[in-house]
């Protein structure tokens, strides 16, 4: 009888014997796996290639002057819908800016478009981040809810020299994409 008790007692711990086995084995398995992968440095948003018109779409800027996106028309433009309050839309606003000034002599128009903001804190904010793309006004909401039909900011929209949006980001927006994915579309027919 005092042979057979060691058995029953070792029976009880082969289960988590097992277990152990069994953790030790996929950790041993995933520090293998893993160990050779370099860690990933780009996390940029990567933009959806659509392909559709642009809309119609008149609005006014910080002095009241009505612009639309036709006038735009044979250049490429990328609307960005943004908020004084949206921090992706405040982290992605130096990149814009640096790569608008850098392409806006082939062609290339940034229109910043304010979604519903009072007009003195977009003022404040273009000063604060030294804008000198144009920034238009949308206190109805009219970009978001009819143009774009989008509700998240910041949303960006590539449009060719022939009208067509061709891209369109929703969320921020690193500079490493645009050159990647909109100066391609700026050197077209260059």
């Amino acid at each position: 009888m005092t042979d057979i008790q060691p058995a029953r007692d070792f029976q009880k711990i082969i289960p988590f014997l097992l277990i152990g086995l069994g953790v030790a084995l996929i950790t041993a398995s995933a520090f293998y796996l893993y160990r050779n992968i370099p860690p990933r440095a780009d996390l940029t948003v990567v933009p959806a290639v659509v392909n559709y018109p642009a809309p119609e779409l008149t609005l006014t800027d910080l002095g009241g002057v009505s612009h639309s996106l036709a006038e735009y028309r044979g250049q490429v433009v990328l609307v960005n819908l943004w908020a004084t309050w949206c921090e992706p839309c405040k982290k992605e606003m130096p990149a814009l800016q640096t790569y608008y000034k850098k392409y806006e002599k082939n062609g290339f128009a940034i229109i910043a478009i304010n979604d519903g903001d009072p007009t003195e804190d977009v003022v404040q904010f273009v000063k604060d981040f030294a804008l000198t793309f144009p920034v238009w006004l949308d206190p109805t909401y009219i970009a978001t809810e009819q143009a774009f039909k989008t509700l998240g900011l910041p949303s960006s929209y590539v449009i060719d020299r022939n009208g067509e949006v061709r891209l369109q980001w929703l969320g921020g927006i690193e500079k490493r994409a645009l050159e990647k994915f909109v100066t391609p579309i700026i050197m077209e027919d260059q």
